[in-house]
């Protein structure tokens, strides 16, 4: 258990209350792992599912469209359903949904039918991420947030490494049925979990229903989410993502002013108005989220594209940059006791940085050692500045903040992830356009990493706006160490 300041020992956990909080954040992280890998291991199997549908390969993106624009809509909607039905219930029906949805998903005999489940999976994914952080943030003393975030921030790790490696497994042995059908016992494992072991909770003074905020607010995140999605895809031409992103921002900005002026509004804007909150959720945390989420997209691309391996080999090698992430998971505690969160977050962010543009300076000449070697602190620098930001975001966050918290964070790492990928690809394509090639090659790579790696030095600088003793109480960091 971290230490507090003595002044807090009236309030510190009994050993129970922590081993509840632990218990939570466990039970919570396995939700969420079946969630992100059924978000990651969908895309080995395209190929495959569209023969089987009888539609063009390209034709089943709509599939990963719907889904997103789904969570879009609805994820504005989950601070106020925690509160006024209760997180234990919302968490319970998110699961319940998800899980039968993965069920039709995989029975599905036509393109038709899985849109519509897809629809029904991106409503219980939209639930699941911010209920379940809500669950843990109100079951964590802040001496046990920092423990209970690294348990809920490992499956953002793992499932974008091995999503793709599994499902490429499944599809080729077994068929791609089974990538949808693997959330079933995941699911039922969540569910009996949650109806076990977490504790039921209501809000009492639940606020009516913001309509025109969920309106606005939903309908700007999924314009501006469908506009990064097709950022990515050249093909779709780049002049209508730019305008839908465009409008996106416009509409965001209508739904924040109303979210203002509302006496009720949907979503509590004052969480940005803590400084923790707000660095490590919009300004400079989105940034670099940029860089991480850009990383696990461009490596699977730079070993197979631009090194010409195998997509086993190259899966291979992915797994020592998992590694890597979960091999911070030790020292995060310790590291963050003894630096602080300001400390960390600037010093890892500049290493995990300049990895990220070394990436970009190997070859197939490069020694395998040097190449597992970079690819383990690559993995080991994200996994740090991944828990250090989760947990710093709601270090200072009140009681009454915490919902709406919750799903803002969960809003804008969306956003970050889309625009990671995007941003990658669009550096990737507008390199070999530049030099008039019809296929990337490995110095498109190359201009990629530089680029994505400089967004990152640029957020980690950002950082030295927190307090030394920023999350103190969080990180148990004293202002003598």
């Amino acid at each position: 258990m971290t230490s507090i300041p003595d002044n807090e020992a009236v309030s510190r956990p009994v050993p129970m209350a922590a081993r509840q909080a632990r218990r939570v954040a466990l039970i919570v992280a396995v939700a969420f792992f079946m969630q992100l890998l059924d978000s990651t291991i969908i895309s080995t199997s395209l190929p495959q599912m569209g023969q089987s549908f009888g539609v063009p390969a390209v034709a089943m993106s709509i599939g990963i469209t719907a889904y997103m624009l789904t969570m879009a809509v609805f994820v504005p909607l989950s601070a106020w359903l925690a509160d006024r039905f209760g997180a234990r219930n919302v968490f319970l029906v998110a699961i319940a949904l998800f899980s039968l949805a993965s069920v039709a998903c995989g029975f599905s005999q036509s393109l038709t039918q899985f849109v519509a489940a897809r629809i029904v999976q991106g409503l219980g994914s939209a639930l699941m991420t911010p209920v379940g952080r809500i669950l843990v943030l109100r079951n964590a003393a802040k001496s046990e947030l920092l423990n209970a975030t690294a348990l809920i921030t490992w499956p953002a790790l793992f499932a974008p490494v091995v999503g793709p490696v599994l499902g490429g497994f499944i599809t080729t042995y077994l068929s791609w049925h089974w990538n949808f059908f693997i959330n079933v016992p995941l699911g039922l494992t969540g569910l009996l979990l949650v109806a076990r072991f977490v504790p039921g909770d209501r809000d009492a003074e639940a606020r009516p229903l913001d309509w025109p905020g969920f309106f606005v607010t939903s309908l700007g995140l999924a314009v501006m989410l469908y506009g990064l999605e097709r950022l990515a895809h050249p093909e779709n031409g780049t002049l209508p993502s730019v305008g839908l992103i465009a409008a996106g921002v416009v509409i965001g900005w209508f739904a924040v002013r109303h979210l203002l002026r509302a006496p009720h509004p949907l979503l509590d804007l004052s969480a940005f108005r803590v400084l923790t909150f707000a660095i490590s959720t919009l300004s400079a945390g989105t940034i670099f989220r940029v860089a991480i989420n850009a990383t696990p997209f461009l490596l699977p691309l730079l070993f197979q594209i631009g090194f010409g391996m195998r997509p086993v080999d190259a899966g291979l090698l992915i797994l020592a940059y998992f590694l890597g992430n979960l091999g911070m998971k030790a020292v995060t505690t310790p590291t963050l006791r003894r630096f602080g969160f300001r400390r960390v977050l600037v010093v890892n962010g500049l290493i995990a940085s300049l990895a990220i543009m070394a990436c970009g300076a190997i070859s197939p000449q490069t020694p395998l050692g040097f190449v597992v070697a970079l690819m383990l602190i690559a993995g080991l620098t994200r996994s740090m500045q991944f828990t250090a930001l989760n947990t710093l975001a709601f270090a200072d966050i009140g009681g009454a903040q915490r919902s709406s918290a919750a799903t803002l964070s969960s809003m804008l790492q969306q956003i970050s992830m889309l625009f990671g990928v995007a941003i990658a690809a669009a550096v990737l394509n507008l390199s070999r356009i530049g030099r008039g090639e019809a296929a990337p090659d490995l110095v498109d790579f190359r201009i990629a990493f530089v680029a994505i790696g400089l967004i990152g030095l640029a957020a980690s600088l950002r950082f030295m706006v927190l307090p030394p003793a920023a999350g103190a109480e969080v990180s148990g960091h004293s202002a003598d160490n």
